[in-house]
């Protein structure tokens, strides 16, 4: 079918707590009916869409396109940070759609970022985007996404299906060295994802503790996140600053390896969560302090997403231009 056929669309964006869905009613239309829904309040994903669509209206969508927070690789999906697991073609049956496309839900946000304007996005230090030239994703929220976007072909940008947010965090320094210490004595393999995520900032904070001799308190990312916005509690202010200068190290090695001097984009709930605690000036020295290549990296442009749903304009222009059946 061709894709002005391919309307209306039911779009997801499927996270590892939330699973947020929209409406297209047709092409170059705006999205309709955004909903975030927990993904605790349903069995499966197909129950969460039905549950959608019941509650909306909605009905018989031609196509369904949906980002969803794990590695797709093949018909069968799990959930990483989830129990839902289930088969494309399976979903695709139930919705009664023509066309399910399933992808990485961070693969679903690389592919909206040539949509986003300036009132999207908020620029973190210096640098200027090359046109044409690579973009990097990376993203905490319940889990850690990362991605790319190759834009040598402005009509058929090229979004990166990848799973960096399990790649092996580093130190840059002693004190850094420390917590990774101890979160090695809790983890097999400390990921990237250990530390930049809801549940790191956590292992974060208890590592700090930990380290300190102090006992931890029983709390939560969105309690730590608090804390330190207010300075009441200097082992969460410690956190966050720990959880920035991860973040910075972790972006540069991944702007690095892509080449993307079109920019960084930081995407997830976290960032935007920790707020005024968030410290910019020490992700923008980690993400730049790379020996030999400073001068790269200071040139690269790094942007935090301030848009409250692009992974659904992004699952919607993947419909129309990834080859995925």
């Amino acid at each position: 079918m061709s894709h002005n056929q391919c309307y209306p669309r039911l779009l997801g964006d499927i996270g590892g707590t939330n699973a947020r869905w929209a409406w297209q009613e047709h092409a170059g239309a705006a999205l309709r009916d955004i909903s975030v829904l927990p993904c605790q309040a349903s069995a499966t994903l197909f129950d969460s869409a039905a549950n959608y669509l019941a509650v909306t209206g909605h009905a018989n969508p031609q196509c369904a396109g949906i980002g969803i927070a794990t590695a797709v690789t093949g018909d069968t999906v799990r959930m990483t940070n989830n129990a839902w697991q289930f088969s494309i073609r399976e979903l695709q049956q139930s919705l009664g759609v023509q066309r399910c496309l399933v992808i990485n839900d961070f693969t679903a946000l690389a592919m909206s970022l040539t949509a986003l304007g300036p009132a999207d996005m908020q620029q973190i230090g210096g640098g200027a985007a090359i046109d044409g030239a690579p973009v990097a994703l990376i993203g905490p929220g319940t889990g850690l996404g990362v991605s790319g976007l190759l834009l040598s072909d402005h009509a058929n940008p090229c979004a990166l299906s990848g799973e960096g947010g399990h790649v092996t965090v580093a130190a840059a320094d002693d004190a850094e060295a420390a917590l990774l210490a101890r979160l090695r004595d809790r983890f097999s393999h400390v990921s990237a994802e250990r530390v930049l995520s809801g549940p790191g900032l956590v292992d974060l904070y208890r590592a700090v503790c930990e380290r300190d001799g102090r006992d931890a308190l029983d709390l939560n990312p969105s309690d730590i996140t608090t804390a330190a916005q207010a300075g009441s509690n200097p082992d969460c202010v410690a956190s966050a600053d720990y959880f920035a200068s991860f973040l910075g190290n972790v972006a540069g090695n991944l702007a690095l390896t892509l080449g993307a001097r079109g920019g960084l984009y930081i995407g997830g709930g976290v960032v935007p969560l920790l707020g005024e605690a968030f410290n910019a000036a020490l992700f923008r020295q980690r993400f730049e302090e790379k020996g030999r290549f400073q001068d790269y990296l200071q040139a690269i442009p790094t942007w935090l997403i301030t848009a409250s749903t692009p992974a659904l304009v992004g699952a919607s222009r993947a419909l129309d231009l990834m080859r995925v059946a």
